[in-house]
């Protein structure tokens, strides 16, 4: 571990930070968005659903993307796109500038999802890889916090109608920061083996404190060399088709416990039960960093407990929580226990599906076709992500009990599906979960 390759990570996962600030700073903005631009429940949900609309064009797009010009130039196009939106967000003179404004984010968000982790792992020596792309992870639930904690002190600052526009703008300062950074990193030495760089590849290898940098490199050029030669193996096969549920139905399902329903629009479902706005935003903070520990609480437990055990423990504890939000607004009693039920929620789901969902993706799928599938789960989980988000205020217009019943009902569902089909895969060599998938 040298200054370079710790710089170079913190780099790369400073995307997250922006990627989870960018995605959670919504939450402060719905109550004012909605007076202001006299927003139904209906174009409030798309405010939101058009920013995930970039998410996942930008996930989709940003493999071919960092292919062709590498992960570095492809996080410097998305620190531009995010200081665009911060900026065009800020200053938005009509709703249909936000939009745009908010698509452009999604951009940046969806490409960071896919660029960020893909640089570190390039760049991080083995023993160190799982370790520094969950960085990523960490500083994707980081950034949420910042983004509530943000909304909380602008909110205290007491701005008036100007307050939306402060707490969008704000995130322009770590947006230029992060664009800055990209400048005094390195490109990936296994994107310069692949454009035949491989000279430059190898002095990066050197910099980064490879032991053996030249048989690391020779490493690489073979292994670059064995994809080349499976790269046209479709991912649609009969024999896939267990990993491939496994990908859709994990993405699926991490979406439909309503976790960023729950985060988008925080300070709308606390003011929903009677709070005032400082006391939402506050309540949303607590959320954000009781998120952020049970975080670190799952990363330690995923290679003791096995993948398996945490979904179906968060599983049962989420859908109890959920069923006990659904009860608080149907009954429209015991509002001071909301707080403490969607941190139970948020500590259950941040222990199973948060820490599970990329790591599950990861290790389902054999190598020749693991890119395609990490994409097919990812884009499950953000097209789910992108219909909740924006169906959830209008149901919950019409009902604030009924989306929380039926996330309850999808968690209990989930618990069956992880029960009869899911294998574990805790301590198994990516080999032998392929034979036990039947997919070697």
């Amino acid at each position: 571990m040298n200054r370079y390759l710790v710089k170079a990570t913190a780099v790369g996962a400073l995307g997250g930070l922006l990627f989870g600030f960018d995605t959670a700073v919504i939450a402060g903005t719905t109550q004012q968005l909605t007076e202001i631009f006299h927003l139904t429940p209906a174009t409030l949900g798309v405010t939101v659903f058009i920013g995930l609309v970039g998410t996942v064009i930008g996930a989709m797009g940003s493999g071919v993307l960092g292919q062709r010009f590498g992960g570095r130039e492809a996080l410097r196009l998305m620190a531009v796109l995010y200081t665009i939106s911060a900026i065009g967000s800020a200053f938005a003179w009509n709703w249909d500038v936000l939009l745009v404004a908010r698509f452009i984010g999604g951009l940046g968000i969806g490409g960071s999802s896919v660029l960020g982790p893909v640089y570190i792992a390039e760049l991080a020596p083995a023993k160190w890889r799982g370790r520094m792309v969950g960085l990523f992870q960490v500083n994707v639930v980081v950034g949420i916090l910042l983004a509530y904690l943000s909304n909380f002190l602008i909110t205290l600052m007491h701005l008036g109608a100007a307050q939306w526009r402060w707490e969008f703008g704000v995130a322009f300062l770590p947006s230029l920061f992060f664009l800055i950074l990209l400048y005094g990193i390195p490109r990936s030495s296994r994107w310069l083996v692949t454009t035949n760089q491989t000279d430059e590849a190898l002095e990066v290898l050197r910099l980064m404190g490879s032991p053996d940098s030249e048989a690391e490199l020779q490493e690489i050029i073979d292994s670059v060399h064995l994809e080349r030669g499976v790269a046209q193996e479709s991912l649609f096969q009969w024999k896939y088709r267990l990993p491939i549920f496994l990908a859709i139905s994990i993405g699926m399902f991490n979406q439909l416990s309503g976790i960023n329903a729950i985060l988008y629009y925080s300070n709308y479902i606390f003011a929903s039960a009677g709070f005032s706005e400082s006391s939402a935003a506050l309540q949303t903070v607590g959320v954000g960093l009781v998120n952020l520990l049970a975080t670190f609480l799952g990363m330690s437990l995923i290679d003791k407990w096995g993948r398996v055990t945490l979904l179906i423990v968060g599983a049962a504890g989420m859908a109890a929580a959920l069923a006990g939000t659904a009860a608080i607004f149907y009954l429209n009693a015991h509002q001071g226990l909301l707080i403490w039920m969607l941190v139970a929620f948020i500590i259950f789901f941040a222990i199973s599906q948060g820490s599970v969902i990329w790591v599950y993706l990861a290790e389902v799928f054999p190598s020749r076709v693991r890119s395609k599938g990490q994409s097919l789960g990812s884009s499950s989980h953000w097209i789910m992500n992108a219909v909740i988000a924006g169906v959830f205020p209008t149901i919950a217009a019409k009902s604030q009990g009924l989306p929380f019943a039926f996330f309850a009902a999808m968690m209990l569902v989930q618990l069956v599906v992880v029960l009869v089909v899911y294998p574990e895969t805790k301590a198994i060599s990516l080999e032998q979960i392929q034979s036990k998938l039947g997919v070697s």
